[in-house]
């Protein structure tokens, strides 16, 4: 769950109430003796990141650091012009001091909350109830007759190259690759086709196939279990969803022992009428809790 980012007029004051976090190590940039720390340039990406994350990390931290200086330009015009005191600015800071609780109370409590070995604990645990799904890798020459199937085996069998054959005879979109389907496994080849493959041991070579796309020759080239990935290749992925879990446990916790009240009555009755949609949309499980 995130906020909605904040447009450059929303940093400027946010950022007086981040200083008090500024590192020890030396500025990254001054701007009329006013410091731009690299905690600004944390909180600035972690603020408007998503903006620009298809930079590179370089370029990235350059657009950050003349954002900020266009940040400490503004706080600084808004000084001079007497705009960082009266109801509106006290309103607006008052909704920053709340966000910037939020975000640190959502970092410490609920991002901080999941570490590496729950993850590698997830994981351990899912790999475990995977069954093995055993894959093929094949490839075929798809001819319009059982006749030309026939031929083509004949020739396979005499020592021509299936490779060779199946870019000169095959009709199918794979004669480029000489017939390579790559691995795939079961429900993913209509049933004649994948019934005789599966059949087949490596280096083995069908009998004409017919199929609704007309008949095959089939080499099977391998055979194997598909292979499992490993944590590094899901581990942000189980972080990301361990987070969620994390961040409904808290949210239910804190709704469960506080008092909400909706005032605006037409706010208050939608809100109800989603609450019934929900419950009615919920699976019979969920209702009876």
């Amino acid at each position: 769950m995130s906020l909605k980012t904040i447009r450059s007029g929303a940093i400027v004051l946010s950022l007086a109430f981040c200083a008090q976090f500024a590192l020890a190590a030396g500025p990254v940039a001054r701007v009329n003796g006013s410091d731009i720390t690299e905690a600004e340039i944390a909180f600035a990406e972690a603020e408007v990141g998503a903006e620009i994350a298809g930079l590179p990390t370089e370029a990235r931290r350059r657009v950050l650091l003349e954002y900020l200086v266009e940040a400490h330009l503004f706080a600084e015009a808004a000084q001079k012009n007497q705009l960082g005191a009266g109801k509106e600015f006290e309103e607006r800071l008052a909704y920053y001091k709340l966000r910037a609780l939020r975000d640190t109370f959502y970092e410490k409590r609920v991002r901080d909350a999941v570490t590496e070995a729950q993850a590698k604990g997830a994981y351990d645990e899912q790999i475990a109830k995977m069954a093995p799904e055993p894959e093929v890798r094949a490839r075929h020459i798809l001819v319009k007759s059982e006749a030309e199937a026939k031929e083509l085996i004949k020739q396979i069998k005499a020592g021509g190259d299936f490779f060779e054959l199946a870019k000169k005879n095959s009709t199918g979109p794979s004669a480029d690759s000489g017939g390579d389907l790559g691995y795939f496994a079961r429900g993913q080849m209509v049933k004649p086709f994948e019934d005789a493959a599966f059949a087949l041991k490596a280096g083995e070579i069908s009998g004409p196939v017919q199929t609704e796309f007309g008949w095959h020759v089939i080499k099977v080239e391998d055979k194997r279990n598909h292979p499992v990935p490993t944590f590094d290749e899901v581990k942000d992925q189980l972080m990301a969803s361990l987070v969620q879990n994390q961040l409904k446990t808290v949210v239910q916790g804190l709704r469960g022992t506080a008092k909400i009240e909706i005032v605006d009555p037409e706010m208050k009755k939608a809100i109800e009428e989603d609450a019934r949609a929900a419950a009615m949309d919920a699976p019979a499980g969920q209702k009876q809790q």
